[in-house]
């Protein structure tokens, strides 16, 4: 399976060695973007804000509580798309301990590593040793997975998990589910949960009243965005149809590297940008991968725009057509298992 895995990662991320970016510059542009998303759960309701906007917000005060996703730290890439990843990881830890309030904890939703190596992990806990919030919450991209189907992965954040790594948990009344849909990657590199993981989601979801706002997040967008990229999950309208009767559900992503929202019905949809790199817009470039532009240029790919796609009707939805031809635009971009 790992090399399965490796193969689909190779299949789309674009060689970069020749180009080139200044990391000056990228570190300036991380720190006006942000990198994150913070999160205030308010009376069941998450509202959402990129970290650059935290510093003139209460910043969780008058919250039920607050937390920060994260994603796509991508330890132990070092091609000129960004060769410092663990800087503007740093960057990024730097704007969660400046915050006014304390969050609760941290997700951080997959692609921790970028060749699944020890050194790397150690690296990622060394910077995360210094987040203000101790309690983080991981699942898996497909780059944890690279050299040995997630053990390692398994072994440092995984204790307590069920499978590969997927597990639940409750927050002041929020249940929260940590999904794993890297494990088995479909053609194109589609993501999957599997038939054990979606039984075990079902039946951890049975018992919750339909007032119990719920929380799902895993690495690969579990709506579909642009399946020619593998930017979707292939058997998550399954999983969403447990969802349903739910009155308040959130769901949380990475691995697209760029903030994307979309509503239907009663379930938000959400992408974070990567703490590394930025990747193009869907359909603007040949493949997906590390994506290199000026330095002048990376807040327009780091930024915090939110895109919509709007359908008539009751219901918001993605149309897979090239961003860049769509009123709307995408400025930002996008990156976990069990407790830390």
């Amino acid at each position: 399976m790992a090399d399965k895995n490796k193969d689909l990662i190779d299949q789309t991320l674009q060689d970069l060695n020749n180009d080139g970016v200044d990391r000056r510059g990228f570190l300036k542009c991380m720190a006006w973007a942000g990198t994150g998303l913070v999160w205030t759960m308010s009376g069941g309701i998450p509202s959402s804000r990129a970290f650059a906007k935290t510093a003139h917000r209460s910043g969780g005060k008058g919250s039920d509580f607050t937390f920060v996703q994260i994603s796509d730290s991508h330890i132990g890439f070092n091609k000129p798309a960004n060769p410092d990843v663990t800087a503007t990881l740093q960057t990024a830890i730097n704007k969660i301990n400046a915050m006014p309030h304390k969050p609760d904890f941290i997700i951080h939703t997959g692609d921790l590593s970028q060749l699944s190596k020890p050194s790397e992990f150690d690296t990622l806990d060394q910077v995360l040793k210094g987040a203000s919030a101790k309690q983080i919450y991981f699942v898996p991209g497909e780059h944890d997975m690279l050299s040995d189907n997630g053990e390692q992965f398994l072994q440092r954040y995984g204790k307590g998990t069920k499978g590969s790594g997927w597990y639940s948990f409750d927050q002041k009344g929020v249940h929260f589910v940590g999904l794993v849909n890297v494990a088995n990657l479909k053609a194109g590199g589609m993501g999957s949960l599997g038939h054990e993981q979606l039984e075990w989601l079902e039946d951890d979801l049975k018992g919750r009243s339909a007032s119990t706002p719920i929380v799902l997040f895993a690495h690969i967008p579990l709506w579909t965005i642009y399946p020619d990229w593998g930017w979707g999950t292939d058997d998550s309208e399954q999983a969403l149809s447990y969802v349903k009767r739910f009155g308040s559900v959130t769901v949380l992503n990475g691995h697209i590297h760029q903030i994307m929202q979309k509503v239907e019905g009663k379930v938000s949809f959400h992408t974070a940008m990567s703490t590394a790199f930025p990747q193009p817009a869907p359909g603007t470039a040949p493949s997906a991968g590390p994506m290199k532009v000026p330095a002048d240029q990376l807040q327009k790919v780091l930024g915090i725009t939110d895109v919509n796609y709007l359908v008539s009707g009751r219901s918001l939805a993605v149309v897979d057509s090239p961003l860049a031809n769509s009123e709307s635009s995408a400025s930002g971009n996008g990156s976990g298992s069990g407790g830390r």
